[in-house]
């Protein structure tokens, strides 16, 4: 490719957390731009969002519906190749799916949806339409994640029986939700983060334990990261 992908931002705006890091990230080595976004769910915040990245303001929109389809509508030399959505766990299935229903590709921040009905609808989507679709599984590049797949594999460890997880989040130890702090807010909210809560947009363990042999009804991690 002659010149640098073009992306839109779904969530990441004024008050987030995490769409500044992948904006960081995606800028690393030059070869990815941003392009344009909707920023937030409420459509004034989104805007000035927008401006804050020195974006045109007829590509900083109120809304995903309004960006999707207004990006579609521009000449193929100037509109978004995909869409980075960076929202609270609710958010992760609607952006998705109209975006790959209107040609772009997607890259989501993890978990890939709120619930398992809504992945086996994007599974089928991806698969209908073809379209890339990506997740941000960025624990699977720990040095420290490899190096405990690698002594797993070569039985290093013995046999594996069983694995804790934990993923302590210290910041939330006291309810700063009730003081309307945002990023607390929605994941302490399942109806937001989802019935996993905070532990969703984690997944910090992407083995396949070698747990053969193990009780029925333990839990079992099916990922594993790719060489």
């Amino acid at each position: 490719m002659s010149r640098k992908i073009r992306y839109g931002m779904v969530g990441g705006g004024r008050g987030a957390f995490i769409g500044a890091v992948h904006r960081i990230a995606a800028a690393i080595d030059q070869q990815i731009e941003l392009v344009c976004g909707a920023f937030s769910s409420d459509p004034e915040r989104s805007r000035a969002s927008g401006g804050d990245l020195f974006l045109p303001p007829d590509r900083c929109y109120g809304t995903f519906e309004e960006m999707i389809a207004k990006e579609k509508a521009l000449p193929a030399d100037r509109r978004m190749d995909f869409v980075a959505i960076v929202t609270p766990n609710h958010m992760h299935f609607p952006p998705a799916k109209m975006a790959l229903e209107n040609g772009f590709h997607v890259l989501s921040d993890k978990p890939a949806t709120f619930n398992l009905a809504e992945a086996k609808k994007l599974a089928a989507i991806v698969k209908k339409t073809g379209w890339l679709y990506g997740l941000t599984h960025n624990y699977t590049g720990y040095p420290l994640v490899k190096q405990a797949r690698e002594m797993v594999a070569t039985g290093q460890l013995g046999k594996i029986r069983k694995v804790v997880v934990e993923y302590p989040q210290g910041w939330l130890a006291t309810r700063i939700e009730a003081g309307g702090q945002k990023q607390a807010a929605w994941r302490t909210d399942p109806k937001r983060s989802g019935a996993a809560g905070p532990r969703g947009e984690s997944r910090r363990v992407h083995h396949r334990p070698a747990n053969r042999g193990t009780r029925r009804g333990h839990h079992r991690i099916c990922q594993r990261p790719r060489a």
